[in-house]
């Protein structure tokens, strides 16, 4: 057994059977934080999912995509399936970006990077957490293998990854902006590359990354139609980007200029707003409760965001930018995966309640976790892998190795896209980037592991 394992992992993953192992051989890795806490891990939102998944109720400020994919994967019966999927959903990525970047890489070689990633990033807290941000960095690597990579990959492989692509995409807010942020990258890519006689640089295949990019916006516009009998993408757009204007002081600054005459009811609160936006949206005994949360303050937020707009446009450009730069820069691992049994508990228990006991014994709800001794690895990996990003960017575009510049740019882009979505539309918070910052480390260990002698048969 030891032998057949050994001589495996000196293998290329190019053949299906290796790539199989190789992908079932990094699920318990990415399910390791959650196998250490006991119970899968839990964000604030996931109470909001479940309520939405289980209860049938709309729930405005979360995607109806995330909500029925817990159903479907089997959260009613555990949450461990649902992680289990998200794990096989991200550990296929992995492998196919592997097959694509380094096409040399062998099973223990790509086992050791995925151990790597493991130890020196924070996917693993995401992979195996009832949370969609384990996919944000799933809609980087499957567009971009769609775009350049879908020859190679084949019919099937291609198939699978615009079905997960999609599935990514529609399961979360900020993932329909950055899905169609890198497919404007990329229409920009390939008419530059059209006009450009240097015909090194790859060409870019636009139609798959549509195709999933717009399956992503139709299961969120099917989703909706399911809660709600409305077709529509969000209704909470406006009040996410409201209450971060809020924090920043420019929706007290419209209000000042325009109440009473604007007759908002907004106008009887202007005095006692909160400093913070996650005071506003999720405190309680807020304005915002009292005017009936998303719903009720939908149409007044689009019309402060638009007042502000209008009237302090080069404010509001140079604040949208510092927050865009402050989210780019803010990756630590661990923001709000703290004890949650307050806000949970009630969900749990209508919904789930065989789960409500492995949920209560685990070290999350127990108090734990602790993030400090991580974060003094995960901080400075991720701020030296933004640096050889640039770094090996620069110096493949001095070199014309137009391969490894492309996806260098994309994982650039995608990384500069999300701290504009998030830091911009909602407001910047360390999960945002971290979610994310997983994804330069993955692509320059590939790239770095193709220029090695690895042993291959």
């Amino acid at each position: 057994m030891l032998a057949w394992i050994a001589d495996v992992g000196g293998r290329p993953i190019s053949r299906p059977l290796r790539e199989a192992v190789a992908i079932l051989a990094i699920c318990p890795i990415l399910l390791g934080a959650a196998l250490w806490n006991g119970f899968p891990l839990i964000f604030y939102d996931t109470g909001a999912y479940i309520f939405q998944s289980f209860g049938d109720r709309f729930v405005p400020e979360r995607s109806p995509v995330y909500s029925l994919f817990i159903r479907w994967a089997g959260g009613g019966e555990s949450l461990w399936l649902v992680a289990s999927v998200q794990v096989v959903m991200i550990a296929f990525v992995l492998a196919e970006t592997a097959r694509a970047l380094a096409p040399r890489v062998n099973v223990g070689t790509f086992f050791a990077i995925s151990s790597a990633l493991a130890i020196l990033t924070g996917l693993p807290w995401y992979a195996a957490q009832i949370e969609p941000d384990c996919f944000a960095g799933i809609v980087v690597l499957a567009l971009y293998l769609l775009a350049f990579h879908a020859g190679t990959l084949g019919w099937w492989r291609s198939g699978l990854l615009v079905l997960v692509a999609g599935i990514a995409t529609g399961s979360h807010p900020s993932h329909l902006g950055l899905a169609a942020g890198l497919v404007l990258v990329l229409v920009l890519y390939k008419g530059l590359t059209l006009w450009s006689p240097d015909k090194r640089w790859p060409r870019a295949n636009l139609v798959l990354p549509a195709i999933a990019a717009i399956l992503g916006f139709g299961l969120v516009a099917g989703g909706n139609y399911a809660f709600t009998k409305h077709v529509f993408v969000s209704r909470a757009g406006p009040v996410f980007v409201f209450a971060r204007m809020l924090q920043d002081g420019l929706v007290k600054q419209v209000l000042d200029e325009t109440c009473p005459s604007s007759h908002l009811v907004l106008c009887h609160y202007r005095n006692v707003l909160p400093s913070r936006a996650d005071d506003w949206l999720w405190g309680p005994g807020t304005p915002f409760v009292a005017m009936h949360r998303f719903i009720g303050t939908e149409r007044e937020s689009e019309r402060v965001v638009n007042e502000s707009l209008a009237r302090h446009p080069v404010a509001n450009l140079a604040i949208a930018a510092r927050d865009a730069v402050q989210q780019f820069e803010t990756f630590s691992t661990g923001d709000q995966i703290e004890p949650q049994q307050w806000i949970l508990y009630t969900d749990f228990r209508r919904f789930i309640p065989y789960q409500l006991h492995a949920y209560s014994e685990a070290r999350q709800q127990k108090g734990g976790l602790d993030f400090a001794v991580v974060n003094a690895v995960h901080v400075p990996v991720a701020w030296l892998a933004l640096a050889f990003l640039i770094a090996m960017l620069a110096l493949a575009l001095k070199r014309g190795e137009s391969r490894p510049a492309v996806v260098l740019g994309f994982v650039l882009a995608a990384l500069i896209g999300n701290a504009i979505i998030c830091g911009v539309l909602s407001n910047p918070h360390a999960r945002y980037q971290s979610r994310m910052i997983w994804v330069p480390v993955f692509a320059l260990a590939l790239l770095a592991s193709e220029r090695l002698p690895l042993r291959t048969q």
